[in-house]
């Protein structure tokens, strides 16, 4: 008993109440996910326009697609779940099959938890983003937790489920189509950094003819810079081969402890007339 594993906050009787808060908790942070996207898009088509508006479009209409594929997702697991204890609690409560099953309840909610997180993350990202306060690359990484989340949750559903099961079936549908959403997630962010990128620094109509003259002196020095550093790195690199051929020279001194050296290789193009043979 003292050796069984036990929840750090949880108790056993509990575990079953835990589930299904955090299955309505994971829901209601996706539900509150939509929301939020929904004002960030009306938001941006009052504050933005042209190409970024172009790009916060993308990239939050692939966000919502994501949204809509975890809820799908985690509707499907719950349903799931009843199914699992439905089947498999006999003639014990629900409560009584989550207990004894503690350690997969436990990795369940760990599951869902994880989802939901991924979820709010994935918003406050995108927030930041459209008000150019945050990362592309945040976006990108919460597009990653969010499908290893999702592939958690499948692996915790599929260890009880019976391999026929069609909640079983239409979740892993659904895990699949969460990684596709995610995937675009990346795509978009990833193409609208480059759209973005490429305009600010390729910009000049409205620079006047001191600003221009200015940028075109800085942008010289940062050739001039960047020549310098070629040329160093260059160097560095010359060297460095130096070094590597004289360690690997060095393999040759172990013919001093009786090893054979191998003999160099004939250079080509080069014919001699072999020797005569002599009478022994």
């Amino acid at each position: 008993q003292e050796l069984r594993p036990k929840s750090l906050d949880i108790k056993q009787e509990e575990l079953g109440d835990m589930v299904e808060k955090e299955m309505a908790s994971t829901s209601e942070a996706i539900e509150d996910a939509v929301r939020r996207i929904e004002e960030m898009m009306s938001q941006a088509r009052n504050e933005s326009s042209g190409v970024k508006l172009e790009v916060n479009e993308r990239i939050l209409n692939s966000c919502t697609d994501l949204m809509k594929a975890i809820r799908l997702l985690v509707t499907t697991s719950t349903n799931l779940q009843k199914e699992i204890v439905e089947s498999g609690r006999g003639a014990a409560t629900t409560q009584e099959f989550y207990a004894k099953n503690s350690r997969w309840t436990e990795g369940l909610i760990s599951a869902s938890k994880a989802v939901g997180w991924g979820a709010t993350q994935l918003v406050e990202s995108a927030d930041r983003v459209v008000l150019h306060t945050g990362k592309y690359e945040e976006l990108i990484v919460c597009s990653h937790e969010i499908a290893a989340s999702t592939a958690q949750l499948v692996a915790a559903s599929k260890v009880k489920a019976e391999k026929s099961s069609r909640n079983l079936a239409r979740l892993q549908e659904c895990s699949r189509n969460v990684n596709e959403m995610a995937a675009n997630v990346v795509a978009s962010t990833k193409s609208g950094q480059e759209q973005i990128e490429e305009k600010d620094t390729m910009d000049f109509s409205g620079m006047s003819l001191i600003k221009l003259k200015k940028e075109e002196m800085e942008t010289q020095v940062k050739v001039l810079e960047l020549e310098k550093r070629l040329e160093g790195e260059r160097v560095r690199l010359g060297e460095l081969r130096k070094q590597h051929y004289v360690l690997a020279g060095g393999c040759d001194t172990a013919a001093e402890d009786g090893e054979a050296r191998p003999a160099p290789a004939p250079r080509r193009g080069i014919l001699k007339k072999p020797p005569i043979a002599q009478k022994p």
